[in-house]
């Protein structure tokens, strides 16, 4: 089960216009899924370092290289016109949703870590999206059922406390009546 701990989703319903390009479909993606930038005046290239990612991992595929298809941090930051250290900021989110896996190679004899899109292709990627999206929507749906049967169980409990004073304060008035389900009867 997968658990989002401080990330939010964000889903929106951006749809595309009549002939989008390649960039108006990816910015609109990216954007659907919660991955574009949520500060104002922030940079408006995310959707570069997607479409860079699944260059590379077409690119690693047909070449069979693997390494092809990881980017480091400081080139994803490039491609989105930001620096390093914001694309960190935002690396949670993608993480998170499961677009892309960071991994590590050696190339030179020298480790690069960085990240690569967690499919061979976008559409695979996306399918991980989808799970992790989908796992949080039935654990969200557990907690419903949960909350539910909690409600019902704290009303039930609630009126047998109530039940019991009322026994108690019919109990504690005539002490001689006892409850058998039928009217004292008055002797005169």
């Amino acid at each position: 089960m997968r658990i989002f701990k401080t990330e939010k989703i964000v889903l929106t319903n951006h749809e595309p216009g009549l002939n989008p390009t390649a960039d108006d479909l990816a910015n609109i993606i990216m954007a659907r899924i919660g991955l574009l930038p949520r500060k104002k005046g922030s940079t408006d290239r995310m959707h570069q370092t997607l479409l860079e990612l699944y260059e590379r991992a077409k690119q690693a595929y047909r070449k069979k290289k693997p390494e092809l298809a990881v980017m480091t941090v400081e080139d994803m930051g490039d491609f989105a016109g930001i620096s390093r250290q914001t694309m960190y900021d935002y690396l949670g989110r993608w993480t998170e949703l499961g677009l892309i896996a960071k991994t590590s190679f050696i190339n030179e004899s020298k480790v690069i870590i960085g990240y690569k899109l967690n499919g061979n292709t976008l559409e695979q990627a996306f399918q991980k999206s989808m799970t992790a999206i989908q796992d949080n929507l039935n654990t969200t749906q557990n907690l419903i059922r949960e909350l539910q049967r909690s409600v019902k169980n704290e009303k039930i409990s609630e009126t047998q406390k109530i039940n019991q004073i009322d026994r108690r304060d019919v109990e504690s008035d005539d002490p001689e009546v006892i409850d058998s389900g039928e009217e004292p009867s008055v002797e005169a």
